[in-house]
């Protein structure tokens, strides 16, 4: 079953937004299948302005992952990615998502995985962090510079000289943010950022992302992270957008919750 709430139209048909805003993420129509023929998206639509702290959510399988590894381009010049015009579909920035714009798209669109092992593979802290500048081409003070500045951002700046494999998944979790922040991102995606945390360590997370001022995407289970955190939600089923508002209004409406697999907390 598909609902889009009816004062929330506009802002699935990419509409979202008054004069004068600046739009970090542009979707429009967005179909993409795996080589088996599995369906994974089926013309996404999403906007998010600049700013913006925004919640993507939906049962396993409902596409989520998939849209966020189309977003940097990870899946973007995928064969089976396509969009009804053949341009296309996702703009960061106002840059196509094109296999010759890669290099800037993915500066732009800093992706952090649900597991941090999947991010850190360097001896040090330093040389994770140093990763993303370094292949800029920047020069050594500048990357300093950034390592510096993206370890301060996430409270982690004693832990440079660390081995990143000695640290906890918490703290893990820090300096996968850093590694992209490093970066200076137009907007962080995050996947499931608060799974396999601690109490203190997720409430240690949440205050970071509150801080950080930075346009966000995040797809996560927790709703009530998801509550607390993100004033906008996106629900996903079967890879399509099928609900785009508020989130303490998409909150109250159970029977929306519970038709897509989620549950009010």
């Amino acid at each position: 079953m598909s609902i889009i709430h009816e004062e929330e139209t506009q802002e699935a048909a990419g509409l979202r937004g008054g004069r004068g805003s600046v739009v970090s993420l542009l979707v429009e129509d967005l179909s993409f299948a795996y080589p088996d023929g599995h369906r994974a998206l089926d013309a996404v639509t999403l906007r998010i302005e600049r700013g913006e702290k925004v919640a993507l959510v939906g049962p396993n399988g409902a596409g989520k992952s998939t849209l966020m590894l189309h977003l940097n381009g990870i899946l973007g010049s995928h064969a089976h990615t396509t969009s009804p015009n053949g341009d296309s579909p996702i703009r960061v920035g106002g840059m196509a998502v094109t296999k010759n714009n890669l290099p800037v798209v993915r500066a732009k669109v800093g992706v952090v995985f649900q597991n941090p092992d999947d991010q850190l593979f360097s001896p040090t802290v330093f040389e994770d962090v140093a990763f993303g500048p370094l292949h800029m081409g920047l020069a050594e003070t500048e990357v300093r510079k950034r390592v510096s500045a993206a370890l301060a951002q996430v409270g982690m700046a004693d832990y440079v000289n660390r081995m990143s494999h000695h640290l906890s998944v918490g703290e893990k979790k820090r300096i996968a943010i850093a590694t992209v922040l490093s970066m200076q991102p137009e907007i962080l995606v995050l996947d499931e950022p608060s799974a396999g945390l601690d109490p203190r360590a997720r409430r240690s997370l949440i205050n970071l992302l509150r801080d950080l001022p930075l346009t966000m995407l995040v797809s996560s289970h927790d709703m009530l992270m998801v509550r607390e955190l993100f004033p906008r939600m996106v629900i996903m089923d079967e890879g399509r957008v099928v609900a785009d508002g508020s989130t303490d209004g998409l909150m109250e409406d159970e029977d929306l919750l519970e038709a897509h697999g989620l549950e009010r907390p």
